[in-house]
């Protein structure tokens, strides 16, 4: 499978989701099948015999949860009959509980090319597909699977769990229903149901759903987990960590431990269980979440406990999502101190924020990385530090200094800000403010580039913006990237007229970094642009959601000090928010400043 390299909004930070698919390629179940098709009569070529026999002791090898060693005994079942479908399709379970979802799925559709008629593979490789994120070609698979065998309840389930994950939630509903009126105590789709009411934001309904699934089976761990990220919005984060432990035993397979360890370490840092969250927050590097970054750098990953960095050259590598890189980068300076002037820190970032970390951080030197997805993998590398003479002694991702340098709430400093803009663009779009006549300057943000999934619940449609659009005596400046035309044609329409800057907005960051700085007040909801205000120490305004874990159990941001929120009570809690933000704006407006 060729590499792809990745805009930065496809390699995004990512949360916990619901947990809902259901079925496992390597059950016992799934094993004593593939079983009984091996123990057909046996093949009368010698060599077909033998590939048999090798077959079968790699069943015998996935049973023991060796799948490497299961792997080896496929690979030579096809050096014996590249055309044994049934070879494949063991390959490909192998390589997917090793976490080579790329091989995993190329193996698949091998499989299935060789046994068209074998719906447990549609439904495998359909169920793959889904949580690597083809959805169109889950639905296609998991349809022809349920074309042969209507009513089976774990592809009626997968299938409603692609449909939510394309946010067509009607369907995904009418889906379950039509079979829970037939199978009413399969706690998994009740499951899956609660799913779908948690990814609208819907967290009161979905813990209904997801208790009606455990009262069906005590010991069922996706709908637990299911239920902690439920409770969590709903103000009960102990009881969600009670809920994780416990369901963290009965994770089906690495995948699924991953998504909860990943989840029980932003509970941790929303209790402010500092630094252990942090320490947990590794998981996000786990290679069997399909969306965790591998860093190919040729230097061993620095090991705090262990090393004392000192003296050498070390390259801090940004993360997964832009925002986090100016949460994270908050550590940059400890990691300068900590390498003393005999040292070198080096820092890789997104390309657009070099300018911003390099005046930030003058004595490291400041790069961009890149990321690709080979074999289904994100793979980040850094072209700059491939090229350093002598190369360097080690490497570590940006968000690991959190647990060496932020180990309680005291050692978070006091500062607006971090990240420098440049000085002469502040000056220019000052200027630039300053010829839309009188009033205070407020620049907007009001979605994400990316809103696949659950991540819509975030997010309000525009129109609910309207209270903020329209308060007197303040000027509206759109600072949202993307395709915005509707929503600002549907504002002209109203009345409220908002200034569109001439730059690109998504790629222009030192000059939108810039007009933050420049602008009385940003107002937005947790994304880069709102991130970026915030770290070069503008007055920024954020709208959190009920989930927020950057939070640390206080009432402040520690992160960014001088940042003021809005917290919604719950996911829908959109009106009641925007009033706030609406009555904190006059008060801005008649004081003429935002603070």
């Amino acid at each position: 499978m060729s590499a792809v390299e990745l805009s930065p909004e496809q390699v995004h930070a990512f949360a916990p989701v619901a947990q809902g698919v259901a079925g496992d390629s390597a059950s016992p179940a799934a094993i004593r099948k593939l079983s009984r098709q091996l123990a057909r009569p046996k093949p009368a070529v010698k060599a077909q015999r033998k590939a048999l026999e090798t077959l079968k002791a790699s069943l015998m090898a996935i049973r023991a949860g060796d799948f490497e060693l299961g792997a080896r005994r496929a690979l030579e079942a096809l050096k014996i009959d590249e055309t044994n479908g049934l070879a494949w399709h063991v390959l490909a379970i192998c390589r997917e509980k090793s976490g080579q979802f790329g091989q995993a799925l190329l193996a698949y559709e091998a499989a299935l090319k060789l046994l068209p008629n074998e719906t447990d593979v549609a439904h495998d490789l359909g169920r793959l597909a889904q949580q690597m994120g083809y959805l169109e070609i889950a639905e296609k698979l998991l349809l022809k699977y349920l074309a042969a065998d209507p009513g089976h309840i774990e592809a009626t389930n997968n299938l409603a769990c692609v449909q939510r994950d394309q946010k067509r939630y009607g369907d995904a509903v009418e889906t379950l229903r039509g079979l829970l009126a037939i199978e009413p105590e399969s706690p998994v789709l009740w499951n899956t149901l609660g799913t779908v009411l948690s990814d609208q934001g819907d967290m009161a309904t979905a813990l209904t759903f997801f208790e009606e699934a455990l009262r069906q089976d005590p010991g069922f761990a996706k709908a637990r987990y299911n239920r902690a990220n439920a409770r969590q919005p709903l103000g009960d984060a102990m009881g969600a960590l009670e809920d994780i432990d416990a369901a963290l035993p009965g994770a089906e397979n690495p995948y699924e431990r991953a998504m909860m360890s990943m989840a029980r370490a932003m509970l941790l840092m929303t209790l402010g269980r500092i630094p252990e969250g942090f320490e947990a927050y590794e998981v996000r590097l786990d290679p069997h979440l399909p969306e965790a970054m591998r860093v190919a750098v040729d230097a061993p990953r620095w090991d705090p406990k262990t090393e004392d960095v000192r003296g050498k050259r070390l390259l801090i590598v940004g993360e997964q999502g832009i925002a986090d890189e100016m949460v994270f980068g908050t550590c940059i300076g400890d990691a300068v101190e900590a390498v003393g002037p005999e040292g070198q820190v080096y820092v890789a970032v997104e390309p657009r924020l070099i300018g911003l970390f390099q005046r930030a951080f003058p004595d490291a030197v400041v790069g961009g990385h890149r990321s690709v997805k080979l074999e289904g993998r994100i793979t980040r590398y850094v072209p700059f530090a491939e090229e350093l003479e002598g190369g360097v002694d080690a490497w570590i991702p940006m968000a690991s200094l959190m647990a060496v340098y932020r180990q309680s709430l005291e050692s978070f400093p006091e500062r607006r800000g971090y990240l420098v803009p440049d000085p002469g663009k502040v000056t220019f779009w000052k200027a630039e403010l300053d010829r839309l006549g009188p009033g205070l300057k407020v620049g907007l943000h009001w979605k994400s580039l990316v809103l696949t999934g659950q991540r819509a619940r975030y997010f309000s449609s525009f129109e609910r913006w309207k209270p903020v659009l329209t308060t007197p005596g303040a000027v509206m400046v759109s600072l949202q990237c993307g395709d915005v035309a509707d929503d600002l044609a549907a504002a002209e329409a109203a009345g409220v007229s908002i200034w569109t800057p001439p730059i690109d907005l998504r790629n222009d960051l030192e000059d939108v970094a810039a007009l933050s700085a420049a602008l009385d007040l940003v107002i937005g909801p947790g994304i880069a642009g709102t991130n970026l205000a915030a770290a070069v120490g503008g007055a920024a305004w954020m709208i959190t959601a009920p989930d927020d874990w950057h939070y640390l159990a206080t009432d402040r941001y520690p992160f960014y000090p001088h940042l003021r929120f809005f917290r919604r009570d719950g996911f829908a809690d959109w009106d009641g928010t925007m009033a706030r933000i609406r009555t904190a704006l006059d008060e801005a407006v008649a004081a003429g400043n935002a603070g």
